[in-house]
């Protein structure tokens, strides 16, 4: 991969320190995504780093309302400026801070050095981030465009655009194709895996979401199930799943699973060792699917989650094949 030809130079744009406290957010935020850049050489694990901290500092900052009593259009100020800040960084070759409100952030602007500095050197498209926090916006109350309980499959497709397949589509000049597939031909397939993951986070976590006065499912759907906001408030306050309830959530997984089986193809076109990482988190992530079923679609008891002997299990087989494939193909790494 070339840098942007139309950018300045980013060479020292981002130290060492700034991709560590990257790696540090990951691991302790993202454990799956964690787990998979560990089969990554090192350089593509310092990008996946960088932006995985860039969308969760964003995040973080959403869901302020919630958990600090910032005002909203406090939240709205702060990302817009973070947006920018990124945005005018990446342009410039150096760390821009002047669209920071107030008082600049040394974690902020530690995350913005790395993610900048990723952007320009795998020439990702700068408006994927633009679109990632459009889509966050809409999670502050009283912003431009606010939604708080999502109608229609529609209405969550784009939402899921900027904060799910925008993601995959990031990775993508990061992971790499394998000889002979253009990015372009990998792109749409990318852009369904994020979609996926998103979904089953939305399944995992409609309990949590609801103490945030969020729903992230279509409720025009689940209302053709008999299942209205009231119900799923019950649900949550009981630590238990109403029958209606179970039946729209096979439904949903069902759906998310047909996604899964959408995106897979897209899997075998990446080089390795980007393939087996995907590989990894497409599997573990769907895994959290069988967990929800195991659980008698009780979403509201309990996180589901994937034990560490089933993740160690299909970690490990494809590290090893992505390192050795990565071996064979340039020789001992760094």
């Amino acid at each position: 991969m070339t840098p942007i030809s139309s950018s300045p130079s980013s060479a020292g744009l981002a130290t060492s320190r700034d991709f560590a406290l990257c790696r540090g957010i990951t691991e302790t935020h993202g454990h799956t995504y964690a787990l998979a850049t560990k089969i990554l050489d090192f350089r593509q694990r310092r990008a996946v780093w960088a932006l995985y901290a860039w969308a969760r500092i964003v995040d973080d900052y959403v869901d302020c309302t919630e958990h600090s009593g910032c005002r909203a259009d406090q939240v709205e100020e702060t990302v817009r400026g973070l947006s920018r800040c990124l945005q005018e960084t990446i342009t410039a070759g150096r760390l821009v801070d002047s669209s920071l409100p107030d008082v600049s952030r040394p974690r902020d602007l530690a995350v913005i050095s790395a993610a900048a500095q990723t952007f320009i050197d795998f020439d990702i498209a700068p408006t994927l981030a633009e679109d990632f926090v459009v889509s966050m916006l809409m999670d502050v109350p009283d912003s431009t465009g606010h939604i708080a309980h999502f109608n229609t499959w529609e209405q969550l497709e784009g939402y899921m655009w900027g904060s799910a397949a925008v993601i995959g589509l990031e990775m993508m000049p990061i992971l790499g194709t394998r000889e002979g597939v253009a990015r372009a031909e990998a792109e749409p397939f990318a852009a369904d895996l994020g979609r996926a993951f998103q979904l089953t986070n939305f399944l995992r976590d409609i309990a949590e979401d609801l103490e945030r006065g969020r729903i992230y499912i279509p409720l025009q759907e689940w209302s053709a199930f008999g299942v209205e906001p009231d119900e799923l408030y019950y649900c949550a306050a009981e630590k238990r799943a109403t029958r209606r309830v179970r039946r729209a959530l096979a439904f949903a997984i069902a759906r998310n699973r047909a996604i899964y089986r959408a995106a897979e193809p897209g899997i075998g076109m990446l080089a390795s060792p980007g393939r087996q990482a995907i590989r990894a988190a497409f599997v573990l992530y769907s895994d959290i699917l069988t967990e929800i079923e195991r659980a008698d679609y009780n979403v509201f008891g309990g996180r589901a989650r994937v034990g560490t002997t089933r993740r160690v299990s299909v970690a490990l087989p494809l590290a090893a094949a992505g390192l050795l494939a990565s071996f064979n193909k340039q020789g001992p790494r760094e």
